[in-house]
């Protein structure tokens, strides 16, 4: 008996070798938990070209909405860990959820073997037309100075927007007023309406309010200036180094998937994101191209859900 299990141990460590040199042999799975159409899914299919034209195969998306995103993060984490499924999923799925859902399934950290992460969109700080401050700094002492008559607003409760806001009120003693809405046009209406006063929605979304002079950019929450807004300030810059927050996109393997398919697969990121073509592409869709490393990418998550997980536990944030 002892000897047929070294046999099979010898047997296992003969191919295993090549089980990782013949991948891929058929197409790759990537699996977006929301909607067609998601921001994800059309970045994905800017740099799939190249990666698949380098891997000699294809990748199919498949979007599983469901849950904030939860259903289709559960179905890869069930997935075999031989680089044929992967998942493609945003901020709340990496750091957020695990920490606002009671009855996660999914430990993100424990599911995953992250690949890289392909792009951020940096949220600003802006205001409606109803609030008359010019910096970030200005904002805060006025929230102060008026405990409970600001709104902030949200496209749904965990969201990075959400929880932006959210950090916001708990730096100014919990003093701005939470209003969720059904996805960011709504919000944006809102703002420019006065319904709400303050929001952190992503460039893109709100550039049609910023050129209508309906909404007021104070600041970036980012570590660097975004080149669309060279003079707005980080918030670092604007004197809150700690409101720093963004929506970003990861690609992720099961768990136990071969070190040298996820290497590669990052490495073909990586190469795809070089393209200046591609990098030009995914600014003009609101975010800054990153191709983070996976070992990269598992420091980012490890500092991104311990910070989220602060906002969420000191605001006593629950799902919707």
């Amino acid at each position: 008996m002892r000897g047929r299990c070294i046999a099979f141990l010898a047997f296992m460590l003969t191919i295993c070798p090549a089980l990782a040199q013949d991948w891929p042999a058929r197409p790759m799975r990537v699996v977006v938990p929301f909607s067609a159409g998601s921001i994800g899914e059309i970045m994905l299919r800017v740099i799939a070209p190249p990666m698949e034209a380098k891997l000699g195969q294809r990748f199919v998306i498949d979007t599983k909405p469901g849950a904030a995103g939860n259903i289709g993060t559960a179905e890869v984490a069930r997935a075999a860990p031989d680089g044929y499924t992967l998942l493609l999923a945003p901020t709340a799925n990496y750091a957020v959820n695990m920490h606002l859902f009671k009855d996660m399934a999914v430990d993100p950290f424990a599911a995953f073997d992250p690949i890289a992460m392909i792009a951020e969109a940096p949220l600003i700080a802006v205001v409606g037309p109803g609030v008359s401050v010019k910096t970030l700094k200005d904002l805060v002492d006025h929230i102060r100075a008026n405990p409970g008559k600001l709104n902030y607003g949200s496209p749904g409760t965990g969201s990075p927007t959400h929880l932006t806001g959210a950090l916001l009120s708990q730096m100014t003693g919990n003093a701005l007023v939470y209003v969720p809405y059904k996805g960011t046009p709504p919000m944006m209406q809102a703002l420019m309406a006065d319904d709400i006063q303050v929001a952190f929605p992503t460039l893109g979304t709100a550039i049609g309010a910023i050129k209508a002079g309906k909404a007021r950019v104070l600041a970036v929450t980012a570590r660097q200036r975004l080149p669309e807004l060279p003079d707005v300030p980080t918030s670092a810059e604007a004197g809150s180094p700690e409101l720093l927050a963004g929506n970003w996109w990861v690609i992720s393997a099961p768990r136990g998937t071969d070190a040298r398919i996820v290497e590669r697969l990052g490495t073909e990121v990586r190469g795809a994101l070089a393209d200046p073509a591609i990098r030009k592409r995914i600014v003009e869709l609101g975010h800054v191209p990153v191709g983070l490393t996976p070992a990269e990418t598992i420091a980012f998550l490890k500092a991104e859900s311990a910070r989220f997980k602060g906002i969420v536990e000191r605001g006593g944030i629950k799902p919707e």
